[in-house]
């Protein structure tokens, strides 16, 4: 399957534990993902994402995440694109 990506979005954040800006995506004009965190790797050769989470008692539960590595590697790529266009 393949996964049409637009309406990225990056909001540069002051650093903040390797966390350098905050991103949005709408995937084939029908699902908004936003609140992605960008984080520079802690060997400085690149960026990671995270998708959000939400406390639930002790525990972090994944609000959502790509089920597939092809959408993994769709969002990851049009947001380290435009991260870098932009400011990172």
């Amino acid at each position: 399957m393949e996964f049409r990506i637009s309406d990225v979005r990056i909001t540069p954040i002051r650093r903040n534990d390797g966390l350098v800006a905050i991103g949005s995506v709408v995937v084939n004009d029908s699902l908004y993902l936003g609140s992605i965190g960008i984080h520079r790797k802690l060997d400085g050769s690149g960026y990671r994402l995270t998708y959000p989470t939400k406390k639930a008692g002790i525990e972090n539960r994944t609000v959502y995440h790509p089920l597939t590595p092809e959408l993994s590697k769709a969002v990851e790529t049009a947001l380290f694109r435009e991260c870098q266009r932009l400011i990172c």
